[in-house]
């Protein structure tokens, strides 16, 4: 069994979330099995988008191949290297790719750097006229002494940063303007519904607004230049880029027709956007499941686009070109499934209160036996298996273990698997086997 120095705090926090069945919002790499094929490749794009490119990666996986927990470890790198982030759940509802105003929103809703947690955006605008001041204390150390002098400066190194945007999204620096002179005036108030309406917040009081010179709320048009002027105040603060993923793209093949190809319309927009260099510093990622980039209601609907993300997938998986626009995700079979829980099974040794106990008791074999047992319970489909395999293995074997002396999981505990705790696709995994399965509906 092998030890790694993690903070108590970051290892807390995966356990934590390997409890509830979900993925960490961090500690990716403490646990990130089969990924290293991918790590070179990326951290050329992520070092190119630091550089001033524009990026962008397709990733395509089944569901429990491991997507989400892909885009979180690749924010991880990302922030490592001084790029914010942020991860946006598309939806019908609540985030529908073709109103761009909304997927802004909730970008700066979810912005974060490796220092701030979302919402980051007051705080990068703090950090981004702090650095303006800076510049300004050292270029005329004679406006030290005036302060009117000093904020006619700082406004006009902020027109002139700002000037490629404000020629085709003027709202942006005037929301900018507004919201310094209410900082420097003290008005809290004023200040904070400026910097909400900067995140293409709705329903700003009018008061603030007309304080700020703008009006209305952020439309679909005006969002693409908010976020070249995001990119710009982040490049100028020390973040120099932002990697954005869209998870869940696939529930575009759930909406209307016309929202369909709305939503496949503003992707394709993006992309050409990116390409055209309107983004530098932007790495855009999105997650979907093969049908959505192979299938007539998804990618392939709209000609264009899918020329844009073709990719050929006809050779053994272990050729794929970590370079190309689209990545493969395999998911895991049930050697991958072992490897998976020994890798937790030794993080949560390092902070166990009786860790020798936990090396005697859940050993290599055993630990193989419980995703053997796992993938048996979800109809052989260990590809499904990690979420739940994760959540048993740390909730019902580790903690009982370091807990009660005398547990011996293979004694005391027999693996059981309630309807309650499946999702949908785990659960029709479980009916497909349940004539060789009993499943504990307790």
């Amino acid at each position: 069994m092998t030890t790694t120095r993690v903070s108590a705090a970051r290892r807390r926090e995966v356990l934590d979330a390997l409890r509830r069945g979900t993925v960490p919002q961090t500690g990716l790499d403490l646990f990130a099995v089969g990924l290293n094929r991918f790590t070179p490749a990326l951290d050329e794009r992520i070092t190119g988008t630091a550089s001033g490119s524009g990026a962008f990666h397709a990733i395509r996986g089944e569901y429990g191949s491991g997507k989400t927990f892909f885009a979180r470890w690749l924010a991880e790198r990302a922030k490592r290297a001084g790029l914010a982030t942020a991860e946006i759940q598309i939806s019908e509802t609540e985030t529908p790719l073709h109103k761009l105003e909304t997927v802004y929103r909730r970008l700066t809703e979810r912005l974060t750097t490796a220092t701030e947690p979302a919402s980051a955006l007051r705080a990068v605008v703090d950090g981004w006229f702090f650095t303006l001041e800076e510049e300004v204390d050292e270029a005329h150390p004679e406006l030290a002494e005036d302060s009117e002098a000093l904020e006619g400066a700082v406004e006009n190194l902020l027109e002139e940063r700002l000037r490629s945007v404000a020629r085709t999204t003027p709202a942006f620096s005037a929301a900018l303007r507004g919201y310094r002179k209410a900082v420097v005036a003290g008005d809290t108030a004023t200040a904070e519904a400026v910097i909400a309406w900067l995140g293409g917040q709705k329903s700003v009081a009018a008061s603030a607004r007309r304080t700020a010179g703008v009006r209305g709320d952020l439309d679909h048009f005006a969002a693409l230049g908010f976020l070249q002027g995001l990119l710009t105040v982040l490049r100028d603060c020390g973040h120099p880029g932002l990697l954005v993923v869209l998870d869940e793209i696939e529930t575009l093949q759930r909406v209307r027709g016309d929202v369909r190809e709305k939503g496949l319309n503003a992707l394709r927009q993006l992309l050409d956007e990116i390409d055209s260099g309107r983004f530098p510093g932007l790495f855009l990622v999105m997650t979907g499941t093969p049908a959505f980039y192979d299938g007539q209601q998804g990618v392939q609907r709209l000609p264009p686009l899918a020329q844009r993300l073709a990719t050929d997938f006809s050779t053994d998986p272990r050729f794929d070109s970590p370079r190309a626009v689209q990545l493969r995700l395999t998911g895991f079979d049930l050697q991958r499934l072992g490897e998976l829980g020994r890798a937790v099974r030794d993080l949560y040794a390092g902070s166990a209160r009786n860790p020798e106990r936990i090396a005697a008791l859940v050993d290599d074999a055993y630990v193989s036996e419980l995703a053997t047992a796992m993938t048996g319970r979800l109809g052989g489909r260990a590809g499904i298996a990690p979420r739940l395999f994760l959540r048993k293995l740390v909730a019902d074997v580790l903690d009982r273990v370091d807990e009660f002396e005398d547990f011996d999981p293979r004694t005391h505990y027999a693996l059981t698997v309630s309807t309650a705790e499946l999702t949908d696709i785990e659960r029709n995994a479980a009916a497909d086997s349940a004539d060789e399965i009993e499943l504990d509906l307790s």
